[in-house]
């Protein structure tokens, strides 16, 4: 049952596609399994394992073993939930069902090339899916409801680092801990109607009678939905900005926006199609671009910032929290986060996954210690200024309980979390009645799943 968590939180969440008609009229429609008042059909199975098969994975009969404890887990989970009267909005499930449909558009180079894919209309392929994707995120609720107050305390920790063999403890490269203040050159009103003026070209020529989507492929500056015409998808009001957001949601379908700005710059919106609290929108972008004004006038700001903090007036997370144009860190003391770890939220960051403007700006920095501000280019390519200071650097070292209590108490939680699933389902196994068909009886992976006393 330990391996219970990694099924759940892998092929339990696989994508639910049928590959096309001919594949679902050849699968075996037997029973695979009875799981108290549900049963687990083997198309079902064959359908996930059609799924496993393309995405490129080699054939392997076996994970089919793997695809029915999951969904036994998933049944299991779904009865509880009905009992403790967990359960979803219809607007959660609609949502689920455009995310997914969206990236399977994505990957199959458009609507038309997806529909022939399934072999049905995408409407027709929606209808047949909702009751899964709604089991599995009622599923998913469910077992956060079973985790919901774990916790680990420090003596927990410490017994579990103890409990490690000397001998198995990991290795840690050096890790250094690094806060920034950063500087975005701010456009003026006479600098930004140049951008405007764009947008607003493309919105006349739209209002004109040209096809906006045709209009998007061509000149929208948001690749992804370029791409798409311009259509973005389903969305709640917490998926996009509020600008745009409340622009979108007071709009009706076809009706075309006036030019609006966001942080990403000038949009056009059309509206497609509104279900509840969701809205399927495309729009054109047309980004902002430095000026060099804008760019000295930034340059004065960060230097002058700096001077702050050598002259000590203000420490550096208060001059973060301040100054700083980065929202993802001013509000954390401009501490960095792990980019590979951010559920965690660690501000300890391996030298070696730095990026390298980083790496040169500290590498020769003493703890403490703060840099000139540079120039610099974000990962959304957005050009600025940034200060850095070299908060913390650990060498090269084996775990220890006192350098590494962060880490080490993430992965003590991991693995309570692990156990308290684990257990979960190992008392509802032990109730609930549970028949596997003799061709999955080999599994290793379901010895003792059954309590069919005729198994």
């Amino acid at each position: 049952m330990r391996k219970t968590l990694g099924i759940i939180t892998g092929l339990l969440f696989i994508t639910l596609v049928q590959v096309n008609a001919q594949t679902k009229s050849k699968s075996l429609d037997k029973v695979a399994a009875v799981v108290g008042s549900s049963i687990i059909l083997q198309s079902e199975i064959e359908m996930q394992y059609s799924q496993y098969l393309a995405q490129g994975n080699p054939a392997n009969p076996a994970v089919k073993c793997d695809i029915l404890q999951s969904l036994l887990s998933q049944k299991i989970l779904g009865q509880q939930a009905i009992i403790d009267s967990v359960s979803v909005d219809e607007d959660q499930v609609d949502g689920e069902i455009e995310r997914r449909l969206r990236s399977m558009t994505g990957r199959a180079g458009g609507q038309e090339r997806l529909e022939s894919f399934l072999g049905r209309s995408l409407l027709q392929y929606k209808d047949e899916i909702r009751p899964d994707i709604k089991e599995m995120l009622v599923a998913q609720k469910m077992q956060a409801k079973i985790t919901e107050n774990v916790a680990v305390t420090p003596l927990e920790v410490k017994r579990y680092f103890d409990a490690i063999p000397k001998d198995s403890l990991p290795f840690f490269n050096t890790e250094v801990e690094i806060a920034e203040i950063v500087s975005y050159p701010k456009l003026n009103k006479e600098e930004k109607e140049v951008f405007r003026d764009k947008a607003e070209v493309l919105r006349l020529r739209i209002k004109g009678g040209e096809d906006f989507a045709t209009l998007a492929s061509l000149y929208s500056q948001d690749p992804g939905s370029a791409r798409e015409g311009g259509e973005l998808g389903f969305m709640d009001r917490g998926s996009l900005v509020k600008e745009f957001a409340a622009t979108a949601f007071k709009m009706k379908p076809g009706e075309l926006s006036q030019v609006i700005e966001t942080e990403f710059g000038f949009h056009v919106l059309q509206v497609i199609e509104r279900l509840g609290e969701q809205v399927n929108v495309r729009h054109i972008l047309i980004t902002t671009t430095p000026t060099v004004a804008s760019l000295e006038r930034s340059k004065a700001h960060i230097d002058s910032v700096y001077t702050l903090l050598v002259d000590k007036k203000m420490d550096f997370g208060a001059t973060a929290s301040f100054y700083s144009d980065n929202k993802e860190t001013k509000y954390n003391g401009g501490m960095m986060l792990n980019a590979e770890n951010v559920q965690t939220r660690t501000t300890y960051i391996p030298t070696d996954k730095l990026d390298p403007q980083i790496f040169l700006t500290i590498d020769t920095m003493a703890v403490g210690n703060i840099s000139k501000p540079t120039i610099f280019t974000s990962p959304d390519g957005k050009t600025g200024y940034r200060i850095l200071m070299l908060k913390s650097k650990t060498g090269p070292h084996q775990a220890s309980l006192e350098q590494d209590f962060p880490k080490i108490k993430d992965v003590a939680f991991e693995d309570k979390n692990n156990r308290t699933i684990s257990e979960w389902f190992e008392k509802r196994r032990r109730i609930t009645y549970i028949k596997i068909d003799g061709e999955f009886q080999v599994c290793p992976e379901l010895a003792g799943w059954t309590t069919a006393k005729d198994q």
